[in-house]
Protein backbone atom coordinates (compact mmCIF):
# COMPACT_ATOMS: atom_id res chain seq x y z
CA UNK A 1 0.00 0.00 0.00
CA UNK A 2 2.99 2.15 0.52
CA UNK A 3 4.59 1.78 -2.76
CA UNK A 4 0.77 2.56 -4.27
CA UNK A 5 0.50 5.49 -2.37
CA UNK A 6 4.36 7.07 -2.27
CA UNK A 7 5.51 5.98 -6.09
CA UNK A 8 2.92 4.73 -8.07
CA UNK A 9 0.12 7.35 -7.89
CA UNK A 10 2.42 10.03 -8.25
CA UNK A 11 3.69 9.37 -10.83
CA UNK A 12 0.83 8.29 -12.36
CA UNK A 13 -0.89 11.87 -11.45
CA UNK A 14 2.00 13.53 -13.09
CA UNK A 15 1.66 11.98 -16.47
CA UNK A 16 -2.24 13.49 -16.59
CA UNK A 17 -1.06 16.53 -15.92
CA UNK A 18 1.90 16.61 -18.37
CA UNK A 19 -0.60 15.14 -20.78
CA UNK A 20 -3.39 17.62 -20.22
CA UNK A 21 -0.73 20.14 -20.27
CA UNK A 22 0.67 19.38 -23.45
CA UNK A 23 -2.84 18.93 -25.06
CA UNK A 24 -3.69 22.64 -23.93
CA UNK A 25 -0.36 23.74 -25.72
CA UNK A 26 -1.08 22.10 -28.48
CA UNK A 27 -4.95 23.40 -28.56
CA UNK A 28 -3.54 27.17 -27.75
CA UNK A 29 -0.30 27.22 -30.12
CA UNK A 30 -2.51 26.92 -33.80
CA UNK A 31 -5.18 29.16 -32.41
CA UNK A 32 -3.32 32.06 -31.26
CA UNK A 33 -1.19 32.14 -34.65
CA UNK A 34 -1.34 35.06 -36.84
CA UNK A 35 -1.89 32.44 -39.72
CA UNK A 36 -5.88 31.36 -39.92
CA UNK A 37 -6.15 27.91 -41.90
CA UNK A 38 -9.10 28.91 -43.05
CA UNK A 39 -8.23 31.97 -44.78
CA UNK A 40 -5.26 29.66 -46.03
CA UNK A 41 -7.92 27.26 -47.87
CA UNK A 42 -9.67 30.38 -49.25
CA UNK A 43 -6.79 31.78 -50.38
CA UNK A 44 -5.46 28.48 -52.45
CA UNK A 45 -8.92 28.08 -53.56
CA UNK A 46 -9.29 31.15 -55.20
CA UNK A 47 -5.56 32.07 -55.95
CA UNK A 48 -6.44 31.31 -59.76
CA UNK A 49 -10.50 32.47 -59.87
CA UNK A 50 -12.54 36.11 -59.03
CA UNK A 51 -15.02 35.42 -56.41
CA UNK A 52 -17.61 37.83 -55.50
CA UNK A 53 -17.12 39.58 -52.12
CA UNK A 54 -20.23 38.48 -50.82
CA UNK A 55 -19.94 34.92 -51.97
CA UNK A 56 -16.16 34.75 -50.56
CA UNK A 57 -17.98 36.35 -47.29
CA UNK A 58 -20.49 33.39 -47.34
CA UNK A 59 -18.05 30.06 -47.95
CA UNK A 60 -15.72 31.92 -45.33
CA UNK A 61 -18.45 32.30 -42.53
CA UNK A 62 -19.66 28.48 -43.91
CA UNK A 63 -15.89 26.88 -43.67
CA UNK A 64 -15.29 28.43 -40.33
CA UNK A 65 -18.43 27.16 -38.89
CA UNK A 66 -17.64 23.71 -40.30
CA UNK A 67 -14.50 23.23 -38.12
CA UNK A 68 -15.90 25.03 -34.84
CA UNK A 69 -13.89 28.18 -35.21
CA UNK A 70 -16.41 30.74 -35.13
CA UNK A 71 -17.53 30.19 -32.01
CA UNK A 72 -15.61 31.68 -28.63
CA UNK A 73 -11.95 29.74 -27.42
CA UNK A 74 -13.47 28.56 -24.60
CA UNK A 75 -16.41 27.25 -26.09
CA UNK A 76 -13.73 25.62 -29.09
CA UNK A 77 -11.63 24.66 -25.97
CA UNK A 78 -14.48 22.71 -24.48
CA UNK A 79 -15.68 21.31 -27.61
CA UNK A 80 -11.66 19.95 -28.12
CA UNK A 81 -12.32 17.81 -25.07
CA UNK A 82 -14.84 16.64 -25.87
CA UNK A 83 -13.82 15.20 -29.06
CA UNK A 84 -10.71 14.01 -28.03
CA UNK A 85 -12.74 11.88 -25.03
CA UNK A 86 -14.39 9.39 -28.04
CA UNK A 87 -11.71 10.10 -30.46
CA UNK A 88 -12.32 12.52 -32.80
CA UNK A 89 -9.32 14.25 -34.11
CA UNK A 90 -11.68 16.38 -36.35
CA UNK A 91 -11.65 16.28 -40.42
CA UNK A 92 -8.35 17.60 -42.44
CA UNK A 93 -8.28 20.38 -43.78
CA UNK A 94 -6.23 19.40 -46.32
CA UNK A 95 -7.91 16.09 -47.46
CA UNK A 96 -11.43 17.04 -45.92
CA UNK A 97 -13.87 15.25 -45.34
CA UNK A 98 -11.15 12.30 -44.48
CA UNK A 99 -11.27 12.21 -40.44
CA UNK A 100 -7.77 12.50 -39.12
CA UNK A 101 -7.11 9.61 -37.40
CA UNK A 102 -8.16 7.80 -40.60
CA UNK A 103 -5.17 9.36 -42.00
CA UNK A 104 -2.95 9.34 -38.93
CA UNK A 105 -4.34 5.49 -39.05
CA UNK A 106 -3.25 4.57 -42.49
CA UNK A 107 0.17 6.19 -41.98
CA UNK A 108 0.75 4.58 -38.36
CA UNK A 109 1.57 1.15 -38.85
CA UNK A 110 4.54 1.55 -41.58
CA UNK A 111 6.25 4.23 -39.02
CA UNK A 112 5.65 1.99 -36.16
CA UNK A 113 7.46 -0.97 -38.27
CA UNK A 114 9.88 1.08 -39.50
CA UNK A 115 11.34 2.48 -36.14
CA UNK A 116 10.31 -0.08 -33.83
CA UNK A 117 12.50 -2.41 -35.49
CA UNK A 118 15.49 0.16 -36.26
CA UNK A 119 15.53 1.68 -32.81
CA UNK A 120 15.38 -2.27 -31.04
CA UNK A 121 18.34 -2.69 -33.60
CA UNK A 122 20.28 0.11 -33.24
CA UNK A 123 20.06 -0.32 -29.65
CA UNK A 124 20.79 -3.75 -28.90
CA UNK A 125 24.10 -3.21 -31.37
CA UNK A 126 25.44 -0.20 -29.87
CA UNK A 127 25.00 -1.59 -26.35
CA UNK A 128 26.72 -4.57 -27.17
CA UNK A 129 29.57 -3.33 -29.07
CA UNK A 130 30.22 -0.34 -27.27
CA UNK A 131 30.22 -2.23 -24.01
CA UNK A 132 32.49 -5.01 -25.48
CA UNK A 133 34.64 -2.10 -26.93
CA UNK A 134 34.47 -0.08 -23.53
CA UNK A 135 35.66 -3.55 -21.80
CA UNK A 136 38.69 -4.53 -24.25
CA UNK A 137 39.67 -1.02 -25.07
CA UNK A 138 42.99 -2.26 -25.24
CA UNK A 139 41.62 -5.01 -28.71
CA UNK A 140 42.53 -3.79 -32.00
CA UNK A 141 39.13 -4.75 -32.89
CA UNK A 142 37.57 -2.35 -30.04
CA UNK A 143 40.04 0.39 -31.59
CA UNK A 144 39.34 -0.34 -35.26
CA UNK A 145 35.50 0.09 -33.98
CA UNK A 146 35.69 3.23 -31.96
CA UNK A 147 37.70 5.26 -35.38
CA UNK A 148 34.62 4.26 -37.43
CA UNK A 149 32.26 5.61 -35.22
CA UNK A 150 34.02 8.50 -34.82
CA UNK A 151 33.97 8.97 -38.39
CA UNK A 152 30.60 8.30 -38.96
CA UNK A 153 28.83 10.02 -36.12
CA UNK A 154 29.63 13.22 -36.14
CA UNK A 155 28.00 13.15 -39.90
CA UNK A 156 24.60 14.79 -40.47
CA UNK A 157 22.07 11.99 -40.84
CA UNK A 158 21.15 13.81 -44.67
CA UNK A 159 24.38 13.41 -46.17
CA UNK A 160 24.66 9.47 -44.55
CA UNK A 161 21.05 9.06 -46.34
CA UNK A 162 22.45 10.71 -49.69
CA UNK A 163 25.31 8.55 -49.87
CA UNK A 164 23.57 5.60 -49.39
CA UNK A 165 20.81 6.40 -51.98
CA UNK A 166 24.14 7.38 -54.28
CA UNK A 167 25.31 4.01 -53.71
CA UNK A 168 22.73 1.91 -53.32
CA UNK A 169 20.17 3.75 -55.92
CA UNK A 170 21.91 5.53 -58.42
CA UNK A 171 24.62 3.60 -58.87
CA UNK A 172 24.02 -0.29 -57.80
CA UNK A 173 20.17 0.18 -58.68
CA UNK A 174 19.63 -2.40 -56.10
CA UNK A 175 16.74 -0.85 -54.12
CA UNK A 176 14.30 1.94 -54.96
CA UNK A 177 14.13 5.45 -53.86
CA UNK A 178 10.16 5.47 -52.83
CA UNK A 179 7.70 3.51 -51.87
CA UNK A 180 6.68 1.35 -48.89
CA UNK A 181 5.43 -2.01 -50.60
CA UNK A 182 4.12 -3.30 -53.86
CA UNK A 183 0.70 -4.78 -54.16
CA UNK A 184 -2.14 -5.66 -51.24
CA UNK A 185 -1.24 -5.91 -48.23
CA UNK A 186 -1.51 -9.72 -47.29
CA UNK A 187 0.59 -12.41 -44.81
CA UNK A 188 2.46 -13.49 -48.16
CA UNK A 189 5.82 -13.99 -48.11
CA UNK A 190 5.19 -11.80 -51.77
CA UNK A 191 4.04 -8.80 -50.01
CA UNK A 192 6.21 -9.09 -46.72
CA UNK A 193 9.27 -9.67 -49.05
CA UNK A 194 8.04 -6.07 -50.93
CA UNK A 195 8.03 -4.68 -47.29
CA UNK A 196 11.61 -5.78 -46.24
CA UNK A 197 12.87 -4.64 -49.85
CA UNK A 198 11.45 -1.49 -49.77
CA UNK A 199 11.76 -0.57 -46.23
CA UNK A 200 15.53 -1.64 -46.35
CA UNK A 201 17.17 1.94 -47.76
CA UNK A 202 15.31 4.06 -44.87
CA UNK A 203 16.13 1.35 -41.82
CA UNK A 204 19.79 1.19 -42.94
CA UNK A 205 20.06 4.76 -42.99
CA UNK A 206 18.35 5.49 -39.59
CA UNK A 207 20.58 2.39 -38.35
CA UNK A 208 23.68 4.10 -38.97
CA UNK A 209 23.50 7.02 -36.69
CA UNK A 210 21.54 5.58 -34.04
CA UNK A 211 23.67 2.61 -33.36
CA UNK A 212 26.83 5.14 -33.53
CA UNK A 213 25.36 7.34 -31.01
CA UNK A 214 24.69 4.06 -28.69
CA UNK A 215 27.90 2.75 -29.52
CA UNK A 216 29.80 6.09 -27.93
CA UNK A 217 27.38 6.18 -24.68
CA UNK A 218 27.66 2.60 -24.30
CA UNK A 219 31.21 2.94 -24.44
CA UNK A 220 31.91 5.54 -22.36
CA UNK A 221 29.35 4.31 -19.58
CA UNK A 222 31.58 1.36 -19.56
CA UNK A 223 34.77 2.90 -19.20
CA UNK A 224 33.84 4.58 -16.38
CA UNK A 225 31.96 1.76 -15.01
CA UNK A 226 35.44 -1.00 -15.26
CA UNK A 227 37.32 1.23 -13.51
CA UNK A 228 35.65 1.19 -10.13
CA UNK A 229 36.23 -0.54 -6.96
CA UNK A 230 34.33 -3.77 -7.44
CA UNK A 231 34.99 -4.52 -11.21
CA UNK A 232 38.87 -4.04 -9.65
CA UNK A 233 37.92 -6.75 -7.08
CA UNK A 234 36.10 -9.06 -9.11
CA UNK A 235 39.15 -9.01 -11.78
CA UNK A 236 41.81 -9.68 -8.67
CA UNK A 237 39.54 -12.39 -7.80
CA UNK A 238 39.95 -14.10 -10.84
CA UNK A 239 35.69 -14.07 -11.12
CA UNK A 240 35.18 -15.23 -14.78
CA UNK A 241 35.08 -12.03 -17.60
CA UNK A 242 31.84 -13.08 -18.88
CA UNK A 243 30.49 -12.79 -15.56
CA UNK A 244 31.91 -9.31 -14.77
CA UNK A 245 30.63 -7.88 -18.16
CA UNK A 246 27.38 -9.38 -17.69
CA UNK A 247 26.38 -8.87 -13.85
CA UNK A 248 29.03 -5.85 -12.55
CA UNK A 249 29.75 -3.60 -15.79
CA UNK A 250 26.38 -4.23 -18.21
CA UNK A 251 24.04 -4.09 -15.17
CA UNK A 252 25.14 -0.89 -13.38
CA UNK A 253 25.45 0.92 -17.05
CA UNK A 254 21.89 -0.41 -18.25
CA UNK A 255 19.59 2.54 -16.58
CA UNK A 256 20.58 5.53 -18.97
CA UNK A 257 20.49 2.85 -21.34
CA UNK A 258 16.73 1.77 -20.76
CA UNK A 259 16.33 5.37 -21.01
CA UNK A 260 17.46 6.10 -23.91
CA UNK A 261 14.94 2.70 -25.77
CA UNK A 262 12.05 3.46 -24.19
CA UNK A 263 12.10 7.14 -24.69
CA UNK A 264 13.29 6.43 -28.33
CA UNK A 265 10.31 4.33 -28.39
CA UNK A 266 7.48 6.87 -27.36
CA UNK A 267 9.00 8.83 -29.98
CA UNK A 268 7.73 7.05 -33.07
CA UNK A 269 4.47 8.23 -33.08
CA UNK A 270 5.98 11.12 -34.23
CA UNK A 271 7.83 9.53 -37.27
CA UNK A 272 10.94 10.00 -38.43
CA UNK A 273 10.12 12.66 -41.08
CA UNK A 274 13.50 13.56 -42.90
CA UNK A 275 13.79 9.44 -43.29
CA UNK A 276 10.12 9.38 -45.32
CA UNK A 277 10.35 12.02 -46.61
CA UNK A 278 13.83 11.44 -48.44
CA UNK A 279 12.86 8.03 -49.40
CA UNK A 280 9.10 9.02 -49.90
CA UNK A 281 8.37 6.15 -47.00
CA UNK A 282 3.69 6.42 -46.54
CA UNK A 283 4.61 7.03 -42.86
CA UNK A 284 3.61 9.17 -39.63
CA UNK A 285 6.81 11.60 -40.89
CA UNK A 286 5.53 11.77 -44.47
CA UNK A 287 1.92 12.52 -43.94
CA UNK A 288 3.29 15.61 -41.05
CA UNK A 289 5.46 16.74 -44.13
CA UNK A 290 2.55 17.26 -46.20
CA UNK A 291 0.33 18.38 -43.36
CA UNK A 292 2.93 20.90 -42.42
CA UNK A 293 3.18 22.17 -46.11
CA UNK A 294 -0.35 22.57 -46.89
CA UNK A 295 -1.69 23.87 -43.46
CA UNK A 296 -3.62 21.07 -42.15
CA UNK A 297 -3.63 22.02 -38.29
CA UNK A 298 -5.60 19.19 -37.22
CA UNK A 299 -3.11 16.53 -39.10
CA UNK A 300 -0.44 18.18 -37.25
CA UNK A 301 -2.29 18.53 -33.41
CA UNK A 302 -3.27 15.10 -34.03
CA UNK A 303 0.66 13.77 -34.57
CA UNK A 304 1.85 16.06 -32.22
CA UNK A 305 -0.81 14.57 -29.77
CA UNK A 306 0.30 11.36 -30.14
CA UNK A 307 3.88 12.18 -29.60
CA UNK A 308 2.92 13.91 -26.35
CA UNK A 309 0.99 10.48 -25.08
CA UNK A 310 3.45 8.55 -26.53
CA UNK A 311 6.71 10.29 -24.45
CA UNK A 312 4.86 10.70 -21.42
CA UNK A 313 3.91 7.57 -21.47
CA UNK A 314 7.09 6.01 -21.78
CA UNK A 315 8.53 7.93 -19.26
CA UNK A 316 5.94 6.84 -17.14
CA UNK A 317 6.94 2.89 -17.71
CA UNK A 318 10.42 4.46 -17.11
CA UNK A 319 9.70 5.54 -13.51
CA UNK A 320 7.56 2.11 -12.59
CA UNK A 321 10.11 0.11 -14.29
CA UNK A 322 13.04 1.41 -12.55
CA UNK A 323 13.30 -0.40 -9.28
CA UNK A 324 13.37 -3.72 -11.06
CA UNK A 325 16.98 -2.10 -13.26
CA UNK A 326 18.60 -0.74 -10.38
CA UNK A 327 18.41 -1.74 -6.55
CA UNK A 328 19.27 1.61 -5.08
CA UNK A 329 15.40 3.05 -6.33
CA UNK A 330 13.60 0.22 -4.85
CA UNK A 331 11.40 1.54 -1.43
CA UNK A 332 12.42 0.07 1.67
Amino acid sequence: MRLLDSYILPRIAQWFMVVFIGITVTFLIPRLSPINPVDEILARMTAFQTMDPEAFKTMRETTLALYGLDKTLIEQYVAYWQRLMVGDLGPSFGNFPRPVTEIIAAALPWTIGLLVTTTIISWTAGVLLGSLAGYFHSRRWAQVFERLVVVVYPVPYLIIAFVLILIFVAELKWFPLMGGSRGDAALTWEYISTLLYFGFMPALSVVIGATAFRFIMAKSLTTTEIASDYVQYAELAAVPRRKIILFYVARNTMLPQVTDLALSLGLIFEGALITEVLFTYPGVGFVLYNAIYNGDYNVIMGITLLSIIGVATAALLIDLLYPIFDPRVRLR
